[in-house]
């Protein structure tokens, strides 16, 4: 029976050869014919293109062909050297040539990108004449660069390149002028803004990363960027392809003088001299049982498949050497950068948006904002031992509608069950947070069932499990089965947000209602304090204008008890009798010896309550303000004398 990368690698060759796209029926005929390639190949080949095996003869032996095993009595013609899968039988060449491949090409030239796709029996001419109508440059002045096996010829078939499926070009026009621009400062500005590829070379491991890189970038944190792919310290990278000119890691991209569009670099690890030995001793070993696989296979040239496409995923999957996931991760978000790094150099930049962080935290991210901004949870489940893995990943879950539509309404959390640690770790989780039915489900599923997609609704009291995906489905059902998630959700989702408009409108009701008591309160606060001044400060007035009078008082009986008594009429002494008007009209009557000052007469106007500083004491004839005089002068020496009328005046 074959192992898990035998069939991945089976499936790969029998789509390679039949053009059979549908996963699901590719499978079908392998068991079937209990995987025999050869048997399932030539059981297909002839239905496909109209030959029927009794068209071949034992007299026209040609060449080495697949022959179905249960039909060897009508076609194969074996020999005593062959032991091996391959037989050779009547023209089943012919019917070999007869198949065609689809390629798919990626052209890049300055800032536009093209797909061009192609039959594998057209020429490199046919790409350079489509080319041509895309990009409006002629098709002699194009170089075609990025083939893998060099420069090549116009006239060059594309099935004698033997070229993987998908293949990506840049066009370089060295004959054509640069685009006009108007000053050496506009040039490199623009190309600061211009994005280049970077195709860099792991010479350790064979592999190549795509990178795009903006011309602002530098060269140190392209070399950053490195070492996140491949675990090499920048210390410790060993460059080849960088401009002799380039001394310097902080020189950006667009001024280091590399190519534009396109750039091939590779790197490599520093090492010490045992390590240097130690790796010679096992790429040595490498090499011989890489030459002892190759003698069963050194014929598949013949059928106008590249070895490269038909053992494309074992022969990467023996080259890598990073998992998808470090074992017992204890930081799942480190654990999910390293799995986004790796699913992107082994798939491609066009896939899934990972969340990067805990489990939980994808749940506060998808559950437990606004109504209006939830989405579904969509947890992926990896294994690399998976005969399915590959082709999920590649054909599905990178396919451009998938990732539009995950993107859009899913929140995608990924998670490696390859490593039984991380198996566990992952079991534990679905536990806490599913329940052990969701769990079990999970614990149950077979390695060739992988991928799993869960998807997930989040509810008001629990986390509802609304699909469970298994790998072996197409474009079409994982979309359709997606599609009918999201209805479920959007029925769910329309329902909170009601509620949530309504539970808002209450709120705004009640924080309205809320907000004009506080304002009454504030209001009515306001209405007391002010009262409550208003009365402090008449009280305080009140305070003043008695204490004003007491003072007045105590001045004007003080000035009433230092006066002089009132001397009789029969009193020897000249006397002085003054009459004195007040503002109100009335008259104050008194004797005063003639002897008597000034300030005694000023005294007893005081203590009858018109003070000096506030009245005036003036006689009419003639006219004369008596309060400004000397006050210790007599009555007599002022002419107060015998008798004077007088009058109060305020002053001014």
């Amino acid at each position: 029976m074959a192992s898990n990368t035998d069939r991945e690698m089976i499936l790969a060759d029998f789509q390679a050869c039949t053009g059979i796209e549908n996963i699901d029926e590719a499978i079908t005929l392998l068991e079937q014919n209990n995987w025999d390639l050869v048997a399932a190949i030539n059981g297909v080949i002839p239905q496909e293109n109209g030959i029927l095996p009794s068209e071949f003869s034992a007299e026209t032996v040609q060449g080495p062909v697949f022959v179905p095993a249960a039909t060897s009595s009508t076609a194969a013609v074996p020999t005593s050297s062959s032991t091996s899968a391959f037989r050779p039988v009547v023209s089943n060449r012919q019917v070999v040539e007869r198949l065609s491949r689809m390629l798919d090409f990626k052209v890049e030239y300055r800032d536009k990108n093209v797909d061009v796709v192609l039959d594998d029996s057209c020429t490199v001419g046919d790409i350079k004449q489509i080319l041509e109508n895309e990009l409006q440059v002629p098709a002699s002045k194009m170089l075609l660069k990025g083939w893998k096996c060099g420069d090549v010829e116009d006239s060059t078939v594309l099935k004698s390149l033997h070229l993987p499926k998908n293949n990506n070009l840049y066009v370089l026009t060295p004959e054509l002028p640069p685009p006009s621009i108007s000053s050496q400062s506009s040039t490199l500005q623009e190309s600061l803004n211009q994005t280049y590829l970077l195709i860099i070379t792991h010479r350790e491991v064979q592999r190549e990363y795509s990178l795009h890189f903006s011309g602002s970038c530098t060269i140190q944190e392209v070399k950053r960027n490195v070492y996140d792919l491949t675990s090499i310290p920048v210390r410790h990278q060993i460059w080849e392809g960088w401009p002799p000119t380039v001394v310097d890691d902080t020189v950006n991209l667009a001024s280091s003088g590399i190519s534009y569009p396109c750039h091939r670099l590779s790197v490599s690890r520093r090492t010490s001299p045992v390590q240097t030995r130690e790796q010679s001793e096992e790429c040595t070993d490498i090499h011989m049982i890489s030459d002892s696989d190759g003698d069963d296979f050194e014929d598949a040239t013949e059928f106008g498949v590249d070895d490269g496409e038909i053992f494309g995923m074992a022969s990467s999957s023996a080259l890598r050497k990073s998992p998808m996931m470090p074992e017992n991760a204890e930081n799942e978000a480190d654990a999910l950068l390293q799995f986004t790094a790796e699913f992107s150099s082994r798939y491609g930049e066009c896939h899934p948006v990972f969340f990067i962080g805990t489990l939980e935290a994808s749940f506060q991210e998808a559950f437990y904002g606004k109504a209006r901004d939830r989405k579904l949870l969509a947890i992926y489940l990896h294994h690399d031992e998976s005969v399915l893995a590959n082709v999920f990943c590649s054909q599905m879950l990178c396919a451009e509608s998938i990732v539009s539509y995950l993107s859009q309404n899913f929140i995608t959390w990924a998670w490696d069950m390859t490593r039984e640690a991380n198996r566990a770790r992952f079991l534990t989780l679905c536990t806490r947070h599913f329940g052990s039915v969701v769990a079990q489900t999970v614990r149950s599923q077979k390695t060739d069932q992988f991928p799993l997609f869960l998807i997930i609704m989040g509810k008001r009291s629990s986390n509802e499990v609304l699909n469970v995906i298994q790998g072996n489905t197409s474009v079409d059902e994982l979309m359709m089965r997606l599609i009918s998630a999201m209805e479920i959700f959007s029925a769910q989702q329309q329902e909170d947000i009601k509620d949530e408009d309504e539970r808002e409108a209450r709120e705004n009701v009640k924080r309205e209602q809320d907000e004009a008591y506080r304002l009454s309160l504030e209001a009515d606060r306001a209405k007391r304090e002010a009262a409550e001044r208003e009365m402090a400060e008449q009280y305080r007035l009140e305070q003043i204008r008695k204490e004003q009078e007491e003072e007045k008082e105590a001045i004007r009986m003080s000035l009433e008890q230092s006066l002089p008594p009132e001397p009789q009429e029969e009193h020897s002494e000249p006397q002085s009798k003054l009459r004195i008007r007040t503002p109100s009209g009335e008259f104050l009557e008194r004797r005063f010896l003639g002897s008597n000052p000034l300030q005694v007469v000023l005294d007893f106007v005081a203590s009858k309550g018109y003070p000096c500083h506030e009245f005036k004491l003036l006689s009419t004839f003639p006219r004369r303000d008596i309060s400004q005089l000397d006050p210790c002068r007599s009555l007599m020496d002022l002419k107060l004398y015998p008798q004077e009328t007088l009058f109060l005046e305020a002053k001014e």
